[in-house]
């Protein structure tokens, strides 16, 4: 399994618009092959930092996935980046049903 997680920084005011253009890309990568989570979120305590998450069944699946990146628009709205890819080897769960 690879997890995917980090976040972004825009400036405050175009956080909302930056979230609205992810919403078809959310959507992809929920449906594409060997992804088992994907969400872009606003941060609740900082108005201009978005958080990325995603969990994908193998590497495979994350490099198929990822020959679209951002659009060229959304990469221009990026002022920092701090997002990594982990190997995971086993999960526990934390809550059950």
């Amino acid at each position: 399994m690879v997890i995917v997680a980090g976040h972004i920084t825009v400036e405050s005011g175009q956080r909302d618009a930056y979230l609205t253009g992810c919403v078809d890309v959310v959507a992809q990568a929920r449906s594409a092959a060997g992804c088992l989570d994907f969400a872009i979120s606003a941060d609740l305590a900082d108005t201009g930092r978005i958080n990325i998450f995603e969990r994908w069944e193998s590497q495979a699946s994350v490099e198929d996935f990822r020959s679209s990146g951002p659009s060229d628009d959304q990469r221009a709205a990026i002022l920092s980046a701090s997002v990594a890819e982990y190997d995971v080897s086993g999960e526990r769960s934390l809550f059950s049903g």
